[in-house]
Order: C-alpha cells, then sequence, then structure tokens
C-alpha cells in the first residue's frame, strides 16, 4: 500500500475495476431480483402454478432482463463479436443458475414443506443469491470477455538505410 492507504499501480488500477464491475453488476443484479420476485409473486397469485414452476418462470423472465442490462450496461466495454457465442453461453450459465436458484427452492418446499408465502420468498432469495455467486463468476470470466489485449508494438527504432547488412557497414569504410 501507498502512504495514502490506496492500492498502487496496475493492482489498485484492476481493484477499482473490479469494484466498479461489482457496482454496476449488483444495480442490473438488484433490479433482476426485483423482476425475479416480482413475476414469481404475480405468478403465484395469478395461475395455479406450483411454487417452483412459477419460480422458473420468474427467472426465465429475469435472465432476459439482465442480459440486456449486463450486455449494454455492466459490460458494455467487453468484446461484442460473436453475438451467437455470447448468446448460446449466457443461456447455458443461466440455464445452471436456474437449477441452483430452483434447487434450492425445490429442496426446500418439497424437502422441508417450506411452502408458505413468506417462507418461499425467503429461500427463492436465499437461492438467487447463491445462483448469483456462480453467475457472476461465469459472465464475466466466459461469456462478457474483456478485449483481447493490442499486440505488442516494437520500441526498437525502425531505420530505413536499407537490410540490416547495409546498416551494418562501418561509416568510415568507402562503398564498393
Amino acid at each position: 500500500m501507498s502512504p495514502t492507504g490506496s492500492v498502487p499501480g496496475r493492482a489498485g488500477v484492476r481493484l477499482r475495476r473490479l469494484i466498479g464491475e461489482l457496482v454496476k453488476f449488483g444495480a442490473v443484479g438488484g433490479l433482476g431480483v426485483l423482476v425475479n420476485l416480482g413475476v414469481f409473486n404475480l405468478c403465484r397469485a395469478a395461475t395455479g402454478l406450483a411454487v417452483v414452476r412459477c419460480s422458473v418462470v420468474a427467472t426465465v423472465v429475469a435472465i432476459a432482463f439482465n442480459y440486456v442490462g449486463l450486455r449494454y450496461f455492466t459490460y458494455r466495454d467487453r468484446q461484442r463479436g460473436g453475438r451467437a457465442r455470447e448468446l448460446t453461453l449466457f443461456a447455458v450459465f443461466s440455464a445452471v443458475g436456474l437449477v441452483i436458484e430452483n434447487g434450492v427452492l425445490f429442496a426446500a418446499t418439497y424437502g422441508l414443506g417450506w411452502n408458505g408465502p413468506l417462507q418461499s420468498n425467503v429461500i427463492k432469495f436465499l437461492g438467487i443469491g447463491v445462483a448469483t455467486l456462480f453467475r457472476f463468476w461465469s459472465y464475466r470470466t466466459l461469456v462478457f470477455r474483456l478485449p483481447e489485449p493490442a499486440p505488442a508494438v516494437s520500441t526498437e527504432p525502425v531505420d530505413s538505410a536499407g537490410p540490416p547488412a547495409a546498416r551494418r557497414r562501418d561509416a568510415d569504410q568507402p562503398v564498393r
């Protein structure tokens, strides 16, 4: 650490970038949680679907919402080539997150018998939290990758005097 208490150099830049990314991911994710819980409760109140089915519907709606927020806000500076690849990976890792999130709810509902409205919301929220850890890691490292670093530029001066053999001649020697 420097005398001012900040992290020096590249580590400081990486830490600030990670914190900024976490804040943006959290903002999109926070809104996604509201969408998820809102659709979940609306589905439970308006339909006769089982708790976990309503949760899956809500999770799918939140995944679509989150993709837009992550692509155009959190990771807008990341690579944009290969949209099909990005969408495929996002769908695969989102599906894994869906299984994690709803697996927690399924275990609590059918394994422990916790299926009251408050219990379902608390367990769903916990499932979202566990799945979010997985999603953050997978989205940032595998889906929305950092741009490839620019190729290294040579700092060696360019000599336009000709091929290397011609440049090696001593200036005092006569040219033949």
